[in-house]
């Protein structure tokens, strides 16, 4: 069945509204193609989570050479889950 008129110049409406206060969203379902942010979020977490494991298996072999780089790898895990892509707006 066929939008009428009211329907079309709603769903405009709705879909310009999107736009205006989600581009990114607006952008994945325009393309169809979803962008990257569980990716970003996969490498964070594992990186955090490899950081942590240095740090426990370092304490437990009381090797401190090894709990640095752990701590290096969780600082780095936990920016990558913090921070947001350049050019994003916040909200």
């Amino acid at each position: 069945m066929p939008l009428s008129d009211s329907e079309r110049r709603r769903l405009r409406e709705l879909e310009s509204d999107l736009a205006a206060q989600d581009p990114v969203l607006a952008r994945e379902l325009s393309t169809g193609r979803p962008t990257l942010r569980w990716l970003r979020r996969s490498a964070g977490l594992a990186l955090t989570v490899a950081g942590i494991e240095l740090i426990i298996m370092a304490m437990a072999a009381r090797l401190p050479g090894i709990g640095f780089p752990g701590f290096i790898l969780l600082l780095a895990g936990a920016c990558v889950l913090l921070t947001r892509r350049a050019g994003r707006r916040s909200g």
